[in-house]
Formats: structure tokens, sequence, C-alpha cells
């Protein structure tokens, strides 16, 4: 599609004709249908790798208990989330900059390339694993630019009153992306640990030529030059909080967890630092790269926030009931230690079926009805299902967990969609990518605080009750009390990644002098299935009931931040972006390819000034 010239000398840009209402509404179906396979394979790579790391780990010839090797254990798990958490709000504004639909293109082509070098990576050793990370920093860019511009896009596509069930959708197939990747991950590693690299690479090969072929970015644009100031602080200073709760699940001098370390507490005092030099410089800069008078707008604020605290209770209770089911509930079910992962991704489903069946529904009557109420009722609820999860047994009946992990994964369907419509609709059209960068901020900073909360809260339980549990289970089968005490006073997150990566340690912890020395009667017994589950079960579970209760109470927070938000949307209530391609404009007002980047702004130029304008004053 070419642009026309201007009509007369100094005029502001030129388009073609206005298509008409049939290729509207055949384009927003695909711009529909683009998306959520890009965001769903974007968040199916952030748990794809949760339940595969074992069969990773075994394919590269590296042990990850040993103290040397937890920093990779934690990085290959971390490194997606910590790089899409980082760059989806730059991302999201250089699309509205430069073209939210060419960021999205790049990032399914930057995804796709990232999924084939990890599939192919010949290295192993320590080395290996570096190399893997690597790759995942690359395809977690490709991820963030796909999370940071997909929500914008829907937004342009469809109406005010079609925005919900657009977006429900949309979210529907990210987080059962998420849930989904635990299953595809324990399948497909089971046969060969590169497959759950490869397994993307068909979606977005095809994607990527899909979106090239199909998407156009819809809008005017005006001059504006890119914050890289602003930029530049907003990811340091995520990037040093990010890194400093990592490493402080690590022990260090002497402790569990390494919260006392210099390292960590000078990353995350410098990165709270250059957080607040960010904010300086999007207060003074003439175009931030996030205007902060969004966070002024009360559904905006409560919205994310409301997400954020969702995300990190949600992201808890993943990884719990992960610990729970590998670590305990399946090996005392006669699963082997190397099957649990598989299984435990089985065993979850019914959770994804929950949301399968609220998600959509909650966004289409959303629309009708307002977004406060499913948001609110929504989290509410999950905290509720938190609750109930504290009165199960360690070694529970699983049609009780399975009707409470359905109704948690019914409640957070009618979260997602209403929220996310009320965050998108509260901003003005040409700050869209910067708000739903800021969404998959909140969203994946949500699950890396989760991990550092929740594994926290579990170290400190196991390490109030572990020791003395362990050195009574294992002097009790036989082994000098030497060197029961050596094994019981190893730091608790070895044991605590044991259970995550569905391993029984105790065989190797000892050594097979040990073993030989105790007999082969009390060796079978501390090596097989339900000793090392039975041994952690009592630890463990004073550590979930702390977890749990904190995601009740994160989950119950967070209905309360929905209900303060309302669901008032940006006064705007007859714009519909129309698709047209746009010429840059020089300033004598012949077309020029030189001219200078520009941001979206809708159809009426004036209309979007006085918006921009108005959000600081809301």
């Amino acid at each position: 599609m070419s642009s026309a010239p201007p009509s007369a000398p100094g005029a502001a840009l030129a388009t073609t004709p206005v298509p008409g209402t049939a290729h509207r509404d055949r384009y927003k179906w695909t711009v529909l249908v683009n998306t959520t396979v890009g965001v769903f394979m974007a968040m199916m790579n952030t748990s794809v790798v949760i339940i595969s790391l074992p069969a990773i780990f075994r394919g590269i010839h590296v042990n990850p208990l040993q103290a040397s090797n937890i920093g990779l254990l934690l990085w290959l798990l971390m490194s997606y989330m910590v790089v899409t958490a980082v760059l989806v709000v730059t991302f999201g504004r250089i699309g509205d900059l430069f073209g939210r639909v060419r960021m999205y293109n790049a990032g399914f082509a930057v995804f796709t390339v990232g999924s084939i070098l990890l599939a192919v990576s010949p290295v192993t050793g320590p080395t290996g694993a570096l190399v893997l990370i690597g790759l995942r920093v690359v395809q977690g860019i490709g991820g963030a630019l796909l999370m940071a511009n997909s929500m914008a896009i829907i937004t342009d596509a469809f109406p005010v009153n079609e925005r919900g069930m657009a977006l429900g959708i949309n979210i529907v197939a990210g987080i059962s992306g998420s849930f989904l990747g635990l299953l595809v991950g324990g399948l497909l590693a089971d046969l060969d640990w590169r497959l759950v690299f490869l397994v993307s690479v068909p979606f977005g090969v095809a994607g990527t030529i899909w979106a090239y072929l199909k998407l156009h970015d819809t809008g005017v644009r005006r001059d504006a030059r890119v914050d890289w100031w602003g930029n530049a602080t907003f990811a340091l200073g995520l990037v040093l909080v990010l890194v400093g709760l990592t490493y402080g699940l690590m022990p260090y001098g002497g402790h569990s967890m390494g919260w006392t370390s210099p390292s960590v507490l000078a990353e995350i005092i410098g990165g709270i630092a250059s957080l607040g030099l960010f904010v300086f410089i999007e207060s003074k800069v003439e175009d931030p790269m996030f205007h902060l008078g969004l966070f002024r707008i009360r559904a905006f604020v409560g919205a994310g926030v409301a997400n954020l605290l969702s995300n990190m209770g949600r992201g808890g209770l993943q990884f719990m009931l992960i610990l729970w089911l590998q670590g305990i509930w399946l090996p005392l079910h006669g699963y082997s230690f190397a099957a649990t992962p598989l299984w435990s991704g089985i065993y979850l489903v019914p959770m994804s079926i929950g949301y399968l069946l609220s998600g959509p529904l909650a966004g289409r009557l959303s629309d009708r009805q307002g977004q406060k109420w499913y948001s609110t009722v929504g989290m509410l609820g999950a905290a509720a299902t938190f609750l109930v999860l504290l009165a199960l047994p360690v070694n529970f009946p699983y049609p009780a967990f399975a009707a409470i992990v359905l109704a948690n994964g019914v409640c957070t369907g009618l979260f997602a969609a209403p929220n996310t419509t009320t965050l998108m609709n509260a901003v003005p059209p040409g700050q869209r990518g910067a708000a739903s960068g800021m969404r998959a901020t909140f969203m994946n900073a949500g699950f890396v605080l989760s991990i550092s909360i929740f594994f926290s809260l579990m170290i400190v339980g196991l390490a109030t009750t572990l020791p003395h549990a362990m050195f009574s289970g294992l002097t009790s089968q036989g082994v000098p009390a030497s060197v029961a005490h050596r094994v019981a006073g190893l730091p608790p997150v070895g044991t605590l990644f044991a259970a995550f990566l569905g391993y029984n340690p105790i065989g190797t912890l000892l050594g097979p002098n040990v073993l030989a020395g105790v007999g082969p009667a009390h060796a079978a017994t501390v090596t097989g299935k339900a000793f090392f589950p039975s041994l952690i079960s009592g630890p463990f579970h004073h550590g979930l009931i702390v977890a749990f209760t904190a995601s009740a109470a994160l989950c119950a927070l967070a209905g309360l931040a929905s209900l303060w938000a309302g669901d008032e949307p940006y006064d705007d209530p007859e714009e519909r972006p129309v698709p047209f391609q746009v010429a840059a404009v020089s300033p004598a007002g012949a077309p020029s390819s030189a001219a200078p980047s520009v941001a979206y702004v809708e159809a009426d130029e004036a209309r979007e000034a006085e918006g921009v304008q108005a959000v600081g004053r809301r």
C-alpha cells in the first residue's frame, strides 16, 4: 500500500483511502489470531524449562545440585523472565515511536532464531549451561518484543465494546501457555531435551511470515525522540534489583541464604537508586519513555498493582505445587523421581482447564457489564483457594487437590482479561505501547519476585526443622552420626532444588562407601522412593503453610486493588483505529525518507494531543 501525496503544501501527512468495514473486521480477527499465537508461544517458554530442567542438565552433563552449579540452575530458570521483565516497557515505547507491528514482527523473528540456536547448541558442561543461559536471553528479547506490543496492536484493532473479548482470548492463550508449558516440557524432555526448544520453531517461522505479510501499523504518527537515558536507567535499575533478588537465594557466609551478602545488598540498593533516577529523568525530558502522568490515572494504577500482586501470588502457587508434587506426593505414590516432572505437569492440567473455561467468558461479559467486579471477585476467590489448600494434608487425596486447583484456575480466568481491559482502556491511544509494556513488566516482575519470595519462605521454613529431621532419619537407618550431622548441616536450598527437580539426593549425599557400611537393607531404604519425601514432608509442610498464607494475602490485596481501580475508560468512547499507512513528511510538506522517528496518535491529532496533556491532570 503506497501513500498518496499531500493535497496541499505544508500538509501534515498523507494516507491511502480508508478501507471498508468488512476489511477492517477481517483485519481485526487476523490481528487477534496472530498475536494470540505469538503470546502463547512467548508465555509457554516462561514455564517449559521448569519441568525440563533435569533433562537439560543431564543432556549437558552438569549436576545442578553441586554448590558451584546452583547459580547456573537459577539463571537457566530465571533468565528469560528477567529479560522480558526488564525490556517490555522499553520495547513498548519504541513500538509507539517506530511502529508496533514492526517491533512485533522483529520479536517473532528474534524469538525463532533464539529457539533454533537453543535446540542445536553443541556445548556441554558448565560452559554449555552458560551458552544456554545466553541464548535464553536472546529468546527473552524476542519474547519481550512480542509481549510488549501485542496488547497495543489488539487495542488498536478492536473498538472499545469488543476489547474485553479480544484481550480475554489473548490473555487466556498467554496464561494457558504458561500452564501448558509445564505439560509440554515434561512430555518433550522425556524424549529429548532439545525438543523443548525446537517445538516453538514451526510456530515462530509461520508466525513471522504471516505477521510480515498480513499485519500493518494503524494510526498516524508525529515527531518524537527516543528517551535513551530513561530507557537505560530503567533497564539498569530493574536488572540490578532482579539480579540481587536471584543471588539472595544462594547461601552466603554460613547462612542459608545470601540476603546479607554485600554484593546482593549493593545490587538491590543500586537498582532502587537507578529507578529513582529514572523517575527524575522522566519528569524532565520532553518525550519520556513513560509518561509519569499515567500513574495519576486511578484505573491504570489500580489495575497495574493488582496485576503485579496477582502474578506474585500465582507464580508462588505454580512453584509450590510443582515442589509439592515432584518432591513428595508423586514419589509417595510410587512414581520414580525421573518421571515426576512429566506427571506433575499432567496432574496440574485441571488448573489450565479452569482458566480456559472462565477466561474468554469473563472477557466477553465484562465488555457489557464492566470489569471491576469480575477482577475483584476473581482475586478474592483465588485467595480463598489458597486458604483451602492449607487444609490439605501433605499426602492429599487427588480429587480434592484437582477440585481446588480447578477452582483457582477459574478464579484466575475471571480476573485476567477484565484486569487487562481496565488497564489498556485507561490510557490515551498514543501511550498504549508503553502501557502494554508496563503491564507485561508487572506480570514478569511478579513471577521473578514470586520465585525469590516463596523460595526464601520455603528455605526459612526448612532451615528451622529440616536439620533435626534429616539427622534423626539418617541415624535411624544406621548412618554414622558424624555423616548424618554433615548432611543435615548442608544448606537447605540444595534440598529445595532437589525436590523442585524431582531428584532423590540421599544416595549422592551419602556416597557409595557410607551406603555400603549401613548394609543392603538400610541402603535400599534411604535410596528408595519413600524415604526422602517422608523425611522432608514435615518441614516442607511448615514452609507450605507460610507460602500459601502469603499467596492468599497477595491475592486478597490484588482484589482490593481491583475494587479501588474501578473500570472507567479513557474519555474517548468514539475512538476506533483505522488501518492506513503513513508517509514521512519533511518540514516543507514534501515526503521525505529522512524524517525523524514518529510516535502514534489516532486519526484526530488534536484530540490525541489533548489526551496526552490531560493524562497529567487526571
